[in-house]
Order: C-alpha cells, then structure tokens, then sequence
C-alpha cells in the first residue's frame, strides 16, 4: 500500500464512521499559539478541544502537515523526521476512548492488514492525581491486545499548561523474531498511532480541572507507518522519499545517517519556504537557516565544492507538489543559494576569528557564548571548523 493509498484508506474509514473532512493548515500555527511550527493535527483545532462549537460538528478528520524542532538531534535515525503528516481524528465531546481505540485497532488490523499479533499497546496507569485509564484497558484486554501501564510515558499534555489527558499508544513490532518484552524494554516496538482523552486542563499551580467536554485526539504518523506497512527499515524507504534516495547519492556520496539528514532537512527546508518563512537570526527563520546551515555543514566536509545550486530541480517540484504548494520552484532556489551565500561568509569570518591566539587552545563554555553572541558563530559550527 504506497502513501496515497494508505491516506484514502484512512480517510474513508472515518468518514464512515461520521467524520468530516477537514482541510491542513499550514505549518504556521493559528494566532496566539505559543509554537513556531504546527507541531500536531490538533493545534488549528485547539479552540474546539477547548469547547467552541466546529462549524463541521463533533467527529473530524484530517491531514495534517507538522514540524518538530525537538527532534532534530535524532534525525538521521531510522523513525524520525523534521517534517511530516500526521494522521488525525477527533471527537469533539462526542464518543469516548475505547471507541476511539477499537476503531483504530479495526483500521489497522482489517484495513491496513496489520497482523495483531505484530500490535503492543500503553495505557495510564494512574498517578497521585488522576487514576488508572480503566476504559482503555478493559477494550485492549477484550480485543487480546497486550498492553503495559506507565505514568509519565501516557500522560499527553500541550506544554506546562493547557489540555491534557491520559493516552493509549499504540506499537508495532519490527524485529526480524517474534514480538517479546514491552514498549518500554525493547525499541524494535515502534509507536504508530497515539490516542489521547484530552479531558483536563493544567492550571498554572499544577492542579488539573475538567475541560468543558471530554474529547478524543488521536495522530498517526503518516511516514512511519507507510515504511512499516511497506516493510522497509526506516522512514527516509517509504514512497515518499523515493525520488530523493535515487538522486541523493550519485550527486553527493555519503553515509547512510548523513544521507538521511541532508535529505531530511532540505525536504523540510523546502516545505518551510513554501509555506512562506525566510531565512532569519530569529524564531521560524531561524530554524530554517539552521536547517540549511546543518546541511551544508555535512555536505562541506568531504567536499567543500558541494553546493545547494546542484540540488535537482525535481526534488523541489516533487516536495512543493506533494504539500500542494504553489511556490515556483525557482523561487524556492534563489533561497536556497542566498543563504548558501551569508553560510560561506559566515565560515571565512568563523576561521578568522578562531585563527585568534586566544582561541587556539581548548574552548570554554565562556568562549563558546562568546563566539555566538558576539560574532553571530554558533556552537556547532565552531566545534565543526575545530574538527571536535
């Protein structure tokens, strides 16, 4: 089953089930949302989760294009992206967890063809403030599903304050043996699909009240499970990225980890641009020319003579087309090479100011804040231009 098909499927089941279709936002969050990138389906939907009556009702569906700057140290791993869609479903005080779990078990399972006995799941076990998730629970103990309790593990929450809930999480095995041990034992159980009963809200004080309505959020990684439903060993495998790892590797050879995060990060640049951000010292701008300035760094040190000008154009029209942009691709382009541009300036002014006598021995934390707040050099680089 190749991405398109695995969205359709994944659409049409809930629309099934009484959902509406509802259109992605952009990776620029709402007005008022205190993150620089949509990072989940239910950020545009915060409002309604909240109580505002949804002009489609209480049962949505969406697709949802996200953007993590937590994970970026671990790109270049075999599941995690910068970019990517997220899968969503929503109960806006309508139906409760355990049918949002059943329903998901059944999509998977019938739907996707998933083996259940490939399928793990978590469940809250309960703390000092609120109790064990019985409901969820007793449904994945009904379908035969095995399941592990945690507490910090399947407690979702938007930040230190806002609507929060228990989750149920649920894994897939990867391993070339029989599933053994749990979640939290053994990494080849990777999640695929998170529940939330999102029915508190986290008071500045720590103390949690009721939402105005008990609602059901769910996401579903898009990527990561069309790579395991089409049993290839990482996300950067799956249909997605196809023309990237056929074009990748005869224009710039490299490792496997590197090759995945240049990938990575210039599919994610190029979403970034098209969804309006430039290049900047500051919030989303910066995240983007840190991206591209991680990229350039990889690819300049077998090789200084790699440059971004040599990036296929039909790697830019693929990225743009698959997340319905409508940026031409040579606007994307002349981005591209302008902040290739400030990247090679900023390397001569960083070899200069580290050719200084009080920098030729080992650097300090103080010389490191140094480096960055008065020359503008930050700490990656100059670990990198050390060779550290």
């Amino acid at each position: 089953m190749n991405t398109d098909q695995l969205v359709r499927t994944f659409l049409e089941y809930y629309e099934e089930h009484g959902h509406h279709r509802i259109t992605g936002s952009t990776l620029i969050p709402p007005p008022g949302d205190p993150v620089l990138f949509t990072t989940s389906g239910m950020h545009p939907l915060t409002p309604y989760l909240e109580g505002r009556p949804h002009p489609l009702g209480r049962r949505l569906v969406n697709v949802q294009r996200c953007l993590r700057t937590t994970d970026l140290d671990e790109v270049g791993d075999l599941t995690h992206l910068t970019v990517f869609e997220m899968l969503g479903s929503w109960s806006l005080g309508d139906y409760e967890g355990p049918q949002s779990l059943d329903w998901g078990y059944r999509l998977l399972t019938d739907g996707f063809g998933v083996d259940p006995g490939r399928l793990h799941v978590t469940v809250f076990g309960g703390d000092e403030q609120v109790g064990p998730d019985t409901g969820s629970l007793e449904l994945w103990e009904g379908l035969g599903v095995p399941v592990e309790l945690t507490v910090e593990d399947n407690w979702w929450s938007n930040g230190p304050t806002g609507p929060c809930g228990p989750d149920s999480e649920i894994f897939l095995w990867t391993g070339d043996t029989p599933p053994e041990s749990t979640p939290t034992g053994d990494d080849r159980w990777v999640e695929v699909w998170n529940h939330v009963m999102m029915r508190h809200r986290r008071l500045d004080d720590g103390s949690l009240v009721p939402l105005p309505q008990r609602n059901v959020d769910t996401g579903l990684g898009l990527e990561r499970l069309s790579s395991l439903l089409q049993g290839r060993s990482s996300v950067f495998e799956c249909d997605v990225f196809d023309p990237w790892r056929q074009l990748l590797p005869p224009l710039w050879p490299l490792d496997e980890p590197s090759l995945r995060l240049v990938g990575d990060h210039l599919r994610s640049a190029v979403l970034v641009i098209g969804d309006g951000v430039r290049p900047s010292n500051t919030g989303r701008g910066y995240v983007l020319r840190r991206l591209l300035r991680r990229v350039l760094t990889v690819l300049r040190r077998d090789d200084p003579g790699r440059g971004l000008g040599d990036l296929p154009e039909e790697l830019l029209r693929h990225t743009l087309d698959h997340f319905r942009q409508e940026l031409p691709p040579e606007v994307v382009r002349r981005v591209l090479l302008e902040e290739e541009r400030r990247f090679d300036l900023l390397l001569e002014r960083g070899r200069r100011v580290l050719s200084r006598p009080r920098f030729r021995g080992p650097l300090s934390e103080d010389d490191l804040h140094y480096l960055h707040d008065t020359h503008g050099l930050p700490r990656e680089l100059v670990l990198d231009l050390r060779g550290a």
